[in-house]
């Protein structure tokens, strides 16, 4: 193998050993994870850690671009990331040891960073990722010897080639193996899906009134109810949290009389109550999806919050999640008799799913989610702004971020040509906790025409608007805007998503033939 031909060769089966090794890295860490430690994955750790350092304008980019399958393109990046620095690590192990197992050796030190930096560390959640590189550290050093020695013999011995692709072989499919096998007992262990299942909520004290005319029959507009399986859902957690109702806790300190601290029985013997609220998310853009509407099932927040006695000087609730993501919430839009903030334990006639924060999470009408929202609720810290602030304020979003009330085309649909006749022009509005009073539409910047509206179900949803045209062949631009039941109108200029939330009419090409 002294040829060019061989030496760039052995150079890619130096990169093979790297992968190999990097897989064996990851397939012990996952197992240790899933034996003593299951927030110690190094994958998911450091995925996690890139969520919490990446630039605002990246995450406004991903969710963009992937929108629900953002953490899907994350892992898979970072997957291409590991194959890459490890055929790394091989060839260095190759031509300069032992520099490949020193990088080996610097991935587990950023990996136990990245895992001790987490929310719910544990004393052995540094383990999976020491053994792990130690296990790819002799793998490496192993198949790289293997390596050298076949080069450094003529081409007909045969016996260390052999050796080299046996133990390559080996280690590689054991690895892929042992890592899919734990992540997929860890994930199916782990999993409170059957205690969701089988959860018996109590039934509500009171419940929603749909009106007549709650819902138009238009084709191709939202539904008045968004299913769960479609509701949008943007957070920071790069798996689902899986946590047992029955070893719940929601704890309430900070500025308070008294600290509380509530089971999930407790939460739900207060008595629950149907709320119907649209929520909206702070990266949706003009005519985005990023909204949604649900029959909700909960309790007020501001019962919770008296029994521990907010003080006098208090402005903030900072809000934390069982992963550690924290939202900072208006005190007084907790406390208000007239809005319906509410800790939600069913959505649309079933137990929370568990991607929308089962067991409990957070519901505030007519603040942007990042603020109001927080899923698989565990702690409410009555503060101020000025003493503490959230997961987003230091990431370029405001403190403090009411909705802006919008509009929205649903049909006809962009790249969607329809036949030219009567057809209708609809969509939804929402100007949460204020409710929306007219939706006017607007033809190749002609006058403004008023649409029709279903009827309200309260001030905390969305409604759907409806209005016939008289559609021509060619291309026309509709536009949309709203007014709310104050008197504002919808905001025309545009405004990006951070730091609080997008502005804009929404303008739409549509092609009739």
């Amino acid at each position: 193998m002294n040829t060019k031909r061989g030496r760039w060769t052995a150079l890619l089966l130096a990169a093979l050993a790297g992968v190999v090794s990097g897989a064996v890295f990851l397939a012990v860490a996952e197992l240790l994870a899933l034996l003593v430690a299951r927030d110690a994955s190094p994958v998911l750790a450091v995925g996690s850690f890139v969520i919490d350092i990446v630039p605002q304008p990246f995450k406004e980019f991903a969710i963009a671009t992937f929108g629900e399958y953002d953490k899907i393109a994350l892992l898979a990046g970072l997957g291409l990331a590991v194959v890459i620095a490890s055929a790394i690590a091989g060839v260095l192990q190759f031509l300069r040891p032992p520099l490949g197992i020193v990088a080996l050796g610097i991935a587990g030190a950023l990996s136990i960073a990245a895992i001790v930096t987490r929310a719910g560390v544990t004393p052995l959640s540094f383990v999976p990722p020491v053994i792990g590189a130690v296990a790819a550290s002799i793998v490496l050093a192993i198949l790289c010897r293997r390596l050298r020695e076949w080069r450094e013999r003529t081409p007909e011995s045969g016996m260390d080639r052999r050796r080299f692709f046996v133990i390559a072989g080996i280690a590689g499919a054991s690895a892929v193996i042992v890592g899919i096998t734990a992540r997929v007992v860890s994930m199916a262990t782990s999993s409170v899906d059957a205690a969701r299942r089988a959860l018996n909520l109590p039934a509500a004290r009171s419940t929603v009134t749909i009106p007549a005319g709650a819902e138009l029959d238009v084709p191709g507009i939202t539904p008045l109810f968004t299913p769960n399986a479609d509701f949008y859902r943007v957070d920071t957690a790069l798996t689902v949290p899986s946590i047992d109702p029955g070893t719940w806790r929601l704890v309430i300190d900070g500025m308070v009389e008294q600290r509380i601290e509530l089971t999930f029985d407790d939460l739900v013997g207060m008595g629950l109550d149907e709320y119907a609220i649209t929520l909206t998310c702070v990266s949706n853009e003009v005519g985005g999806e990023l909204a949604g509407n649900a029959m909700w099932l909960g309790v007020p927040i501001r019962d919770i919050l008296s029994m521990a006695g907010p003080r006098s000087g208090a402005d903030m609730v900072l809000s934390r999640s069982v992963d550690g993501y924290t939202a900072s919430t208006p005190l007084s839009a907790l406390t208000d008799d007239g809005l319906d903030a509410i800790l939600a334990v069913a959505m649309n006639g079933e137990p929370l799913p568990l991607e929308h924060g089962f067991p409990v999470r957070m519901v505030v009408p007519g603040l942007y989610g990042y603020v109001s929202a927080t899923k698989w609720l565990t702690e409410l810290k009555v503060t101020t702004f000025a003493q503490d602030e959230a997961y987003w304020t230091p990431r370029g979003y405001s403190a403090e971020a009411p909705i802006k009330f919008s509009s929205r085309v649903d049909t006809p649909k962009i790249g969607k040509p329809v036949a030219a006749g009567r057809i209708p022009i609809a969509g939804v509005a929402w100007a949460q906790s204020v409710g929306i009073e007219r939706v006017e539409v607007s033809i190749d910047d002609g006058e403004w025409m008023p649409a029709t509206l279903s009827t309200p179900i309260n001030e905390d949803t969305w409604v759907q608007w409806v209005m016939e045209w008289d559609a021509t062949p060619g291309t026309h631009y509709v536009a949309v805007r709203a007014v709310n039941k104050n008197g504002d109108l919808q905001i025309e200029e545009r405004a990006p998503i951070a730091p609080n939330g997008s502005s804009g009419w929404q303008r739409s090409l549509i092609s009739v033939t």
